[in-house]
């Protein structure tokens, strides 16, 4: 029977079931035969993968035309001011692509307290600040939101997925390394499916 699984994936962790000499991987948090991630994430950024062992939600969850947006918290280095918001927001040439429009905004310092503690902590540097911003993207390209904030001046310390397919790492209640099983009519990307092909 088709299903849906969602992750808080840590920080370290590689985004597959077979093992690595280096890195632990997905097989070390759950044992789901059939089951493959639905989009990836780097080994270094954190949060929200979703799972399916069904290879047309696969596609709808992760392919860029099917539109299915991601949201990301990032912690970057600096003061990020309204200029990078906006070039982030407008789309910004990375040489190989350009990026879509997005939204971007900058994150409060209460809506990010009660985050988890990364383990190993990220690199402080005393002399130079650094914020959080919350950016909306549908593409997804290799280590694109990380590439994005460098483009604009601030790289990224620290990199979380909160959101995907309109589902919410928070409404969750996922523990780093934690997983649940999820309805399909709580993926509102594959219910919106559902009901089409039964009209």
């Amino acid at each position: 029977m088709p299903g849906v699984i969602a992750l808080n994936k840590p920080y370290g962790v590689l985004c597959q079931f077979s093992a690595h000499e280096a890195h632990p991987t997905l097989a070390s948090l759950l044992d789901v035969p059939e089951y493959y991630p639905a989009g990836r994430l780097d080994t270094d950024s954190e949060g929200l993968l979703l799972l399916t062992n069904h290879g047309p939600w696969q596609a709808r969850i992760s392919q860029p035309r099917f539109g299915a947006e991601k949201t990301y918290w990032a912690q970057v280095e600096g003061d990020v001011g309204a200029d990078a918001l906006q070039a982030l927001a407008r789309g910004v040439t990375l040489g190989d692509f350009t990026t879509a429009p997005a939204r971007v905004r900058r994150l409060a310092d209460n809506e990010t307290a009660a985050l988890w503690p990364r383990v190993p902590p990220i690199r402080v540097r005393k002399t130079v600040p650094d914020c959080w911003i919350e950016l909306t993207i549908h593409e997804g390209k290799n280590r694109q939101v990380r590439r994005m904030t460098a483009h604009v001046g601030h790289p990224c310390l620290r990199l979380i997925r909160v959101a995907a397919a309109g589902v919410n790492l928070f409404d969750l209640g996922l523990a780093p390394g934690t997983w649940c099983a999820l309805r399909a009519d709580e993926l509102p990307l594959l219910a919106a499916q559902a009901r089409r092909q039964t009209q």
